[in-house]
């Protein structure tokens, strides 16, 4: 049995890989709602019943109807309370709705946003109108037309623009205080970065500027948060996570080491070799030879 499931995930993920996009519809107490492991997916969720929602620094806990949003870039997580739980998901990546100046104001709305709300209660009537929006994508979905692609980024076009234009939902319940938040958020959103799965895709986020940018924080702020709850700064973090994920690089692939240094974001492997020798005192070549 575990077998079998641990085949449909990999099934799963891999057509998500190639095709960009993915609906299906949640039934029971399904685990449909938290398969987000792919970290380059978007994911919106039309679902009832009783849960708990943890996204970024904020816990919701929501009773009916909702509609949420997940942004790969921002690490959230999904408890289901009720015994019961219905509803559809969909997970598309950025490249699949096409970014263009139609597109890119919607990235940046408050649904989509650190700082923004993700969750929207749902009337009656609305969830009507989306439940149709969701079983119109899983008919295309499953069809042969030849633009069908086209028609499904409509849907999901429309359905954003209909959560724009809807109240957010703001019952949430604070978590600690805010540098400790933040720094959650932050080293969440750290390990979110790895494992790195193949040499020709490099690390996306490399230093503390590119941190605070997708918080929408100051770099400043952050290192301060991150600093007084956990005693070291920001970028001594990334840096131990990096030298970490190249320890681990190889000693368990064959990757020679032009191709790490360039899946870790460096530019070189001269770099990438001072970096490593300074965090662990030996080469990468000499790591590889010890481990042989």
């Amino acid at each position: 049995m575990a077998e079998k499931t641990l085949r449909s995930v990999s099934e799963f993920n891999d057509s998500l890989k190639l095709k960009g996009f993915k609906v299906f519809q949640i039934e029971k107490d399904s685990n449909s709602t938290k398969i987000y492991s792919r970290k380059d997916f978007y994911k919106i969720c039309l679902t009832t019943g009783n849960s708990m929602i943890h996204y970024a620094d904020k816990s919701y806990e929501q009773e009916g109807t909702i509609l949420f949003f997940g942004n790969p870039h921002i690490p959230y997580s999904w408890e289901t309370i009720s015994t019961t739980y219905a509803g559809y998901t969909c997970l598309f990546s950025e490249d699949f709705l096409q970014v263009s100046e139609r597109s890119e104001s919607i990235f940046n709305s408050p649904l989509l946003k650190l700082d923004g709300t993700p969750i929207l209660k749902i009337t009656e009537v609305q969830r009507e109108f989306l439940n149709g929006i969701f079983k119109k994508m899983l008919e295309e979905q499953d069809s042969d037309y030849e633009f069908k692609d086209d028609v499904i980024r409509n849907y999901i076009h429309l359905i954003i623009h209909e959560a724009m234009k809807m109240e957010p939902s703001e019952q949430y319940e604070e978590k600690k205080d805010a540098s400790s938040r933040l720094t959650a958020v932050f080293l969440e959103l750290l390990e979110r970065q790895f494992p790195i799965e193949t040499p020709d895709t490099p690390l996306n986020l490399k230093s503390a500027q590119d941190y605070a940018n997708e918080l929408a924080v100051h770099a400043n702020y952050l290192n301060r948060a991150v600093k007084k709850t956990t005693g070291k700064t920001t970028s001594q973090h990334i840096a131990e996570r990096i030298s970490s994920e190249a320890k681990a690089l190889l000693q368990h692939t064959d990757w020679n080491i032009s191709e790490i240094a360039y899946s870790l974001g460096f530019e070189y492997p001269t770099y990438f070799n001072n970096f490593f020798k300074k965090i662990t005192g030996s080469t990468p070549k000499e790591l590889r030879t010890t481990n042989v």
